[in-house]
């Protein structure tokens, strides 16, 4: 058998290709083409098909189609010769169709070259429906065309973390050879269509657009990202929320208005957070925070039905039914039932800091804070991650003025906003309340805002923006606004792991990149004469001896890291959450956020100390301690986590 012959008949369904063997066939299907183009089929130059059915039509309506010409294109995706017939697969947006090709129907000289087509290749049949002697809906093709020739080999398949990495870098191919991740995407169109129509058609908004560069990014405390436009030679930001210009739409008579787009936040990564992702904000006129309670419970309720056919999301073994109305909880009754501290009772800032202090935060960092900020954080560090607080859908209301700076006071209790934030699984999904009209109480705001800015308290502060004080001076009529953000709700609905699993093409640090810090190294082959330790320091040997029977106390084990993200509000902290062999999963808490990203470490194998004591960081429980080498290098500290063989099972004792 020749060497054409044997590629013809490769099928990456079945056939797992080395390195080597992939270089050759790339190798070889270059030969091909050219041949193709020195006998004047150049498949480049084909510019249409006329595609008169898709393959889940023909199947779906085999009894009417029968014996009836149909002209198909797709992706050769199985091919499967046997001398003077053939069958091919191909792939079209609804799925796959099998096509039969025999040589004395197309003719002989067109079969000839039709047996050098790869898996890969696109093409286009023409034939008639037909049913084989096995029952399988088919096309009994009469011609088939080479459209696109495919120079790339697809992969057997894609399975373990190297190969996710590769998938969310070549989405093009996920697309081609997974149909589950098809599927999800046509569910997220399907949930923004559904999206849409309840705010258009139920409530009455208006869809508008607005600016995405600004000189000011506010309606949101977060970290954007900054450019310069040349022309006018001024800094600029790209928006890190729509919520000022959309009010000033409000303030200019557009009753109801909403945006879904995109937002942009230069912030930590991890499966819940992109830096650039889909939000919604809608305002709507004469409306308050119930009003858009009711919106959000709407919108989730009939997404999940035009997708799932039910209220119950049901997400990673874990069900949660969005059928109006949500649990609501209050955030200072949250915090008096989990930690015993009641700042109902509660009215001065030093009780509260005192009050804090004695529960077991850092003097430190409570000093500056206000009763309201002391609330938020203690509800965020020792309430958040209380098992089913979060679960949901629940609604967290009564949160502080400090940290609310766009919403209107409660009427009854001016420590707090009307204002509330939606959970389901524990993560916020949306952000809503009754609007701040008072242009007074907003300049305020703002100006302390600017001032925890500008003293370097709170990167993340809300600047001051005058021109909007303006509109709100203008006057701008009761409004209920509400943000969600649509990828989380779509990873909900779809059931799926990661933001970056409903996002077509999620950022990603380039394969090229020389600024990781401490790269990943696994089962690397290194030349050891190339490696140049003269400037390096490293910490003197311990001289103190440490007795046997204590040191085997220490239980070393290897851990699998199921996933990893960056722990909010902290510049060094990354959560693991470990497989240790056991049935339970372990969370560790590490400071190598400075050296590390969390995508770059999921599926990898570490080492970890796991018989620690339990210690609380930001609020988490860390139950143990990776282990890494540390060094200096030009006076520099430089980390590296010690990772070993994925062969290495989970649990297994080092010795």
């Amino acid at each position: 058998m020749s060497t054409e012959e044997k590629n013809v008949n490769v099928n990456p369904e079945v056939e797992e290709l080395t390195e080597e063997k992939l270089s050759e066939q790339r190798i070889i299907r270059r030969e091909k083409l050219k041949k193709l183009q020195e006998a004047g089929r150049n498949p480049y130059i084909q510019e249409t098909w006329d595609v008169t059915a898709h393959s889940m039509d023909i199947k779906e309506n085999f009894d009417a189609m029968e014996e009836q010409p149909v002209s198909c294109a797709g992706r050769i995706m199985a091919f499967r010769v046997m001398g003077k017939a053939s069958f091919i697969d191909i792939q079209d947006k609804q799925g796959r169709i099998q096509c039969y090709v025999r040589r004395d129907e197309i003719g002989e000289e067109e079969y000839k070259w039709f047996k050098t087509y790869d898996i890969g290749d696109i093409v286009g049949v023409e034939g008639t429906v037909f049913r084989t002697k096995h029952g399988e809906v088919s096309i009994k093709v009469t011609k088939v065309v080479l459209l696109t020739k495919s120079l790339q080999v697809l992969p057997d398949k894609w399975s373990g973390l190297k190969d996710v990495d590769t998938r969310y870098r070549q989405r093009y191919v996920d697309l081609i050879v997974n149909p589950e991740v098809r599927g999800t995407f046509y569910k997220r169109a399907a949930i923004i269509r559904e999206f849409k129509r309840v705010l258009e058609e139920d409530y009455g908004f208006l869809e508008v657009d607005t600016p995405i560069l600004t000189t000011i990014a506010g309606g949101a405390n977060a970290r954007p990202f900054s450019t310069h436009h040349n022309t006018l030679d001024i800094d600029m930001k790209l928006r890190i929320s729509n919520e000022l210009f959309l009010k000033r739409c409000i303030v200019g008579g557009l009753d109801r208005v909403y945006e879904m787009g995109k937002m942009f936040r230069n912030e930590g990564m991890d499966r819940n957070h992109n830096p650039e992702f889909t939000s919604m904000e809608c305002y709507m006129s004469y409306g308050d925070m119930e009003s858009v309670i009711d919106v959000t419970e709407q919108v989730f309720y009939h997404c999940a039905m035009a997708v799932n056919g039910e209220p119950v999301i049901h997400y990673q073994g874990k069900t949660f039914d969005v059928t109006p109305p949500w649990r609501r909880i209050d955030m200072t009754d949250a915090v008096r039932d989990i930690t015993g501290v009641d700042f109902h009772k509660i009215d001065d800032d030093e009780e509260a800091r005192a009050a804090a202090i004695a529960y077991g935060m850092k003097a430190e960092d409570v000093a500056e804070w206000t009763r309201g900020k002391i609330i938020a954080e203690m509800f965020e560090d020792y309430c958040e991650d209380v098992p089913g607080l979060l679960d949901g859908p629940v609604f967290v209301v009564g949160h502080p003025v400090e940290i609310s700076p766009l919403a209107k006071r409660d009427s009854k209790d001016p420590r707090i906003t009307r204002r509330f934030e939606g959970y389901i699984n524990g993560w916020e999904v949306c952000n809503g309340f009754s609007e701040l009209n008072d242009p007074i109480d907003q300049y305020e705001r703002f100006a302390e805002q600017q001032r925890q800015l500008d003293t370097g308290k709170d990167d993340e502060a809300h600047p001051m923006d005058m021109d909007f004080v303006n509109a709100l001076e203008v006057g701008l009529p009761p409004t209920g606004g509400l943000g969600i953000g649509v990828d989380r709700m779509i990873i909900l609905i779809t059931d799926s792991p990661s933001i970056r699993d409903v996002m077509l093409f999620p950022t990603m640090k380039p394969l090229e990149s020389e600024k990781r810090k401490a790269p990943v190294v696994e089962e690397e082959v290194v030349d050891l004469s190339k490696l140049d330790f003269s400037k390096v320091e490293i910490e003197p040997l311990f001289e103190e001896f440490v007795d046997f029977e204590t040191f085997s106390k220490s239980d070393f084990r290897a851990v699998k890291v199921k996933s990893c993200e960056a722990v909010p509000k902290s510049n060094k902290l990354l959560k693991f959450v470990l497989d240790d062999g056991t049935d339970t999963d372990r969370v560790i808490l590490s400071g190598i956020h400075p050296y590390y990203e969390p995508e770059e470490l999921e599926g990898k194998t570490l080492v970890a100390i796991t018989n620690l004591p339990p210690r609380k960081m930001m609020g988490i429980e860390s139950n143990g301690m990776l282990l890494s080498a540390i060094h200096e290098e030009e006076g520099e500290e430089r980390l590296n986590l010690i990772m070993v063989s994925p062969r290495i099972p989970a649990g297994a004792k080092l010795y």
